[in-house]
């Protein structure tokens, strides 16, 4: 008995030691990960107000709907270079400001959102096509609905539009990246939001261009035609 009453208090001890050593690196880790948090929003602070980078780059992430994977990714993304963005995606609803970037990689989709090749370009007419990670930039769009603006800015321009349409397909399914009636934008990521492993589903926001932005495009692109006319009277002289 005496032996048995020994080795559970070993054990014991040796339990609440491991599970001591646990706690540590737990908070350890929790207090190097928010030191490094810190100073990067330092540094993106202070790189406002001095001015720098891409006046197209998004705010500091909110990374409460964010996996843990995906922060360390894209703060690990920070290092690289990318080439500057093609526009600014905001989202009001959900507080999302996030650059568009060429191109769908895991790289680009960790720094921002992409736009998918063969769909149209920001300021283009067509429907222009943008991924985003589910677990990252893109999870806030399960709170959006029809209605909610999206805004797209560019360098001196921003277009509005409007969700007209939410739908879950196929990742097969192309035809919701086809031209609509109207100049839409269209944002893709995967479904469901907190499926584990590789998610089985597409989840679709479909958006189309304001009444008033579409009156511009349609103006300017009147004055285009008008100029080419004019180029090729001129021509003919």
């Amino acid at each position: 008995m005496r032996r048995s009453g020994k080795l559970e208090r070993l054990l014991l001890i040796i339990g609440l030691s491991l599970l001591g050593v646990y706690v540590g690196a737990r908070i350890h880790s929790i207090v190097l990960a928010r030191l490094a948090a810190d100073k990067f929003e330092a540094q993106q602070s202070t790189l406002r107000e001095q001015g720098k980078g891409n006046p197209l780059h998004g705010e500091t992430p909110d990374f409460s709907l964010w996996s843990e994977k995906r922060i360390k990714d894209y703060r690990d993304s920070l290092n690289a270079h990318f080439a500057p963005a093609l526009a600014l995606l905001r989202i009001p609803k959900i507080h999302l400001q996030v650059p568009v970037l060429e191109g769908t990689d895991d790289l680009i989709l960790n720094r921002g959102v992409g736009l998918i090749a063969g769909t149209a370009r920001p300021g283009d007419e067509g429907n222009i096509g943008i991924a985003g990670h589910r677990d990252g930039f893109f999870r806030g769009l399960k709170d959006v609905g029809p209605g909610d603006r999206i805004e797209l800015a560019e360098e001196g321009k921003t277009e509005t539009f409007v969700i007209d349409n939410i739908v879950i397909v196929d990742p097969k399914d192309v035809s919701i990246l086809a031209r609509r009636e109207r100049p839409s934008l269209t944002l893709v990521t995967c479904y469901p939001f907190y499926f584990i492993g590789s998610a089985p589903q597409r989840y679709i926001v479909q958006a189309s261009l304001t009444s008033s932005d579409l009156r511009n495009l349609q103006a300017n692109e009147n004055v285009d035609s008008e100029f080419q006319r004019i180029g090729e009277h001129e021509n003919k002289k």
